[in-house]
């Protein structure tokens, strides 16, 4: 079963769940989903992110133009699908 049909088993899952069903599945996830929910908590990544704001406004990093992005990622699709 691919994760599309998992998500919207779990998902039509829980709209009929009860209360305690939904505790359960909820203890289950609960210290990933506040992890998630508090990203700006995560040193290594605050620091990557300024790291990376840092080297585009120095020049050190010239970045990638929307229309190259776009680009790369439409090749990418076709050659997975090849």
């Amino acid at each position: 079963m691919n994760t599309s049909t998992i998500r919207k088993k779990l998902s039509e899952y829980i709209k009929i769940a009860d209360d305690k069903q939904v505790k359960a599945l909820y203890t289950i996830v609960e210290r990933e989903i506040n992890e998630m929910e508090q990203w700006w908590n995560d040193k290594n990544l605050i620091d990557e992110l300024n790291k990376r704001s840092e080297d585009l406004k120095s020049g050190k990093d010239k970045g990638t133009e929307w229309k190259d992005l776009k680009m790369s990622i439409k090749r990418s699709t076709v050659q997975r699908t090849v």
